[in-house]
């Protein structure tokens, strides 16, 4: 027990008055500021899968001497249920880090958080070579640390845990590159988040150069300072598992048509808030969700017979006539457009499309234009905002009128339906008038006659 106090002093033993509050039903414990007067609080930790620490400075905590374990202490290392570790608001000696780390060998601790931390100096992390680790997902959120260019001997020390990472995340941290040598050495990452960094168009090149990052499925490089398409997708096309990318919010520029070609596994595409007036060729051929909401375009031309996600919230659309060219399309936003009627009759995909969501737009209440937008409400879901946000812009006798309000029998809409039959009927009047009349009329001549011939 006294080792398992140890290591949680080594992380979290700061300055200060604080305590651990620990939430049995969720199994989670929060510490803040706490100093060694305060150690028994610690120990109430123990039972929870997810422990966080906040607050303080671990600096004369770096000769914190944790090596050479005894089996005992192992074992007793292994009982630990923590399954998760939250460090927040610390300045971190790498030195006191290695050193940590090495504990987690001997423990189940899968998740590794680091909130709005600081790294102070650097580790030889040399003794941690050949060192397998179980932490699966490594997080890292608003930290500061050394630059990364000219460390990769020390993440070759660490290989062997690396090289088994699934999930890492490195956000709002100022990352203007990541050497290419870095890259290669996660073999089996499967998610990459580097939202909310400095990356530029002439980073990408080297981060994702031959042999980095050969499992990466999911990708995501949000709110950087990219302006480039065609670089982006030049620089990616070596990451040949990649299913889902995010390149949302950068300012991008198409430019003319590349022949860049996008991994062909790319399913999901996000391109929202990247300020692009026209769609950006090519786009990648296999995609299922595309998301370009929150843009400038005024139309759009793309062809996808796989497509089932189709996102175009927040653009200038001014109408909807593309899903015939999107035939298993099951999900359309097209809210805050200026489209002024949906296309209901596309029975071809209307028959798979599940969830419509197309308010606020300067929709016609013609005849045509409630009714049907009316026949949509009764066939898919048309989201949250129906029918309070689906609202007529025209004709001025219906501007202000919800659509669902509009009335479209076919008295009032079509008074061609019930006009032609009734002139049809009294065309047939006339004509059987004029006939009888006629018969009449010959009759009468007959009869004239044969008292002429009589007489």
């Amino acid at each position: 027990m006294n080792v398992a106090i140890l290591l949680l002093l080594g992380l979290g033993l700061v300055e200060g008055e604080g305590r651990c509050f620990f939430n049995r039903t969720e199994e989670h414990c929060v510490c803040r500021s706490l100093s060694e007067e305060t150690l028994g609080s610690i120990i109430q930790c123990l039972p929870a899968s997810v422990v966080e620490f906040w607050g303080g400075d671990l600096e004369k905590y770096a000769a914190l001497p944790i090596s050479n374990l005894q089996p005992s202490t192992m074992d007793l290392l292994e009982t630990l249920h923590i399954r998760k570790l939250v460090f927040g608001d610390l300045l971190v000696p790498e030195v006191l880090l290695a050193k940590v780390l090495m504990f987690f060998s001997y423990t189940r601790v899968q998740e590794l958080v680091f909130e709005s931390c600081s790294f102070a100096g650097r580790s030889n992390w040399t003794e941690m070579a050949g060192c397998n680790l179980p932490i699966l997902t490594l997080r890292f959120h608003n930290v500061t640390s050394a630059p990364l260019t000219g460390r990769e001997q020390g993440f070759s020390s660490l290989s062997s845990w690396l090289e088994t990472l699934q999930e890492l995340a490195v956000t709002s941290s100022h990352v203007t590159t990541l050497p290419c040598a870095i890259g290669r050495v996660f073999g089996t990452l499967r998610s990459l988040d580097v939202a909310q960094n400095s990356l530029r168009d002439d980073s990408l090149m080297p981060t994702f150069c031959e042999g980095a990052f050969p499992q990466l499925q999911l990708l995501s490089l949000q709110r950087n300072n990219l302006t480039s398409y065609h670089s982006v997708c030049e620089s990616l096309q070596l990451l040949h598992e990649l299913q889902h990318l995010d390149i949302s919010q950068n300012k991008l520029i198409a430019g003319l048509a590349s022949s860049c070609q996008w991994p062909m596994s790319l399913r999901i595409f996000n391109l929202s808030g990247t300020g692009l007036d026209g769609v950006p060729t090519p786009l990648p051929p296999n995609l299922e969700v595309l998301d370009m909401s929150y843009n400038h375009l005024h139309t759009l031309d793309i062809s996808f017979g796989s497509l089932k996600t189709l996102l175009l919230s927040q653009n200038m659309l001014q109408d909807a006539s593309f899903i015939r060219n999107c035939p298993v399309l099951e999900v359309l936003h097209l809210d805050d457009n200026l489209i002024p009627e949906l296309p209901w009759d596309e029975v071809r995909v209307l028959e798979h499309l599940k969830d419509l969501a197309a308010a606020g737009n300067p929709y016609n209440c013609s005849c045509s234009g409630a009714r049907g937008i009316q026949t949509l409400a009764a066939m898919v879901h048309l989201g949250p905002a129906w029918p309070h946000g689906y609202v007529c812009h025209a004709p001025p006798h219906y501007q202000g009128i919800l659509v669902k309000d509009v009335p479209v029998s076919v008295l009032q809409c079509n008074s061609a339906a019930v006009i032609t039959p009734i002139c049809i009927i009294l065309a047939l009047l006339c004509v059987a008038g004029a006939v009888y009349l006629a018969k009449s009329r010959y009759r009468l001549f007959q009869d004239c006659r044969r008292a002429v011939k009589g007489a």
